[in-house]
């Protein structure tokens, strides 16, 4: 077993993983504030790499997606990415939770990459994990109102032991990996730099939906002898307009779709 999975499997985590060097990620980063200029800010935005070329460079990088093969074999799906982005001294922050609470999989075969497009530390808000805590299976999570949470619903996970957390600085082109029940969170941007990351989650092909027959997904590596998801396809340029319009529709419905759920 490689040195990897051995710790994803102790840990739940794994970090760090080199993926760009660093002057590739300051050429990712000046496309994706370029963009924003145009469009406004794409923080927390849904499926990114299908409209935003660099995501999806991101997604499909080999040194990567190797990383991933080895936790979760050799037929890959991307299913979601989204920057996460802290602006300088702001109170924005993710409370404790576990990102695979609310997705409807059938099963918890995902990996969950956060690459960095500048670098993150504990003075602008790096990620903290529990090690271990993966093993424990699904937790309750509280529904909260803060409008500081970047979790649309302020889900969090009350009570957490925060001493016996890790946090997880990354330099600019270096990822994270960590299981879908991991819990983590990190804390607001207490510096004058903005902190920019790029969140991937990969799964692998044989899982499913439980909630809806019109999710999607894009083959990264391997094959998809299961074809249960449909298939996302890539933005045709650096920025792609109409793939932009597009996933601001799906974007809505999935919001419309969790608050039907919760309501029932």
């Amino acid at each position: 077993m490689s040195q990897i999975k051995v710790s994803f499997e102790a840990d739940g985590f794994f970090s760090p993983v080199s993926v760009v060097d660093r002057e590739t990620a300051n050429s990712y980063r000046k496309i994706l504030e370029s963009v924003e200029q145009k469009i406004g800010l794409l923080n927390y935005r849904y499926k990114i790499h299908t409209a935003l070329n660099i995501a999806y460079q991101l997604g499909k990088n080999e040194k990567l997606l190797d990383k991933v093969e080895e936790l979760l074999g050799p037929n890959i799906l991307l299913y979601n990415t989204s920057f996460v982005i802290k602006e300088p001294n702001s109170k924005s922050h993710i409370s404790w939770h576990q990102d695979l609470t609310y997705w409807g999989f059938n099963d918890d075969k995902q990996v969950a990459a956060w690459v960095a497009l500048s670098d993150a530390t504990e003075e602008n808000g790096c990620m903290h994990m529990i090690p271990g805590s993966h093993q424990n299976g699904q937790l309750i999570h509280k529904t909260t109102i803060d409008k500081d949470n970047f979790l649309h619903h302020g889900q969090t996970i009350e009570n957490v032991s925060e001493d016996q957390s890790i946090h997880l600085p990354l330099k600019a082109g270096e990822a994270s990996l960590h299981h879908g029940w991991t819990m983590h969170t990190s804390y607001p941007n207490q510096s004058n730099e903005r902190r920019i990351g790029l969140s991937i989650n990969y799964i692998s092909t044989d899982m499913f939906q439980t909630q809806t027959d019109n999710d999607s997904a894009m083959l990264v590596r391997g094959v998809d002898n299961f074809k249960h998801f449909k298939a996302d396809k890539p933005p045709t340029k650096e920025f792609d307009e109409n793939a932009w319009i597009k996933l601001q529709i799906k974007e809505d419905l999935i919001h419309q779709t969790y608050n039907k759920m919760n309501q029932s």
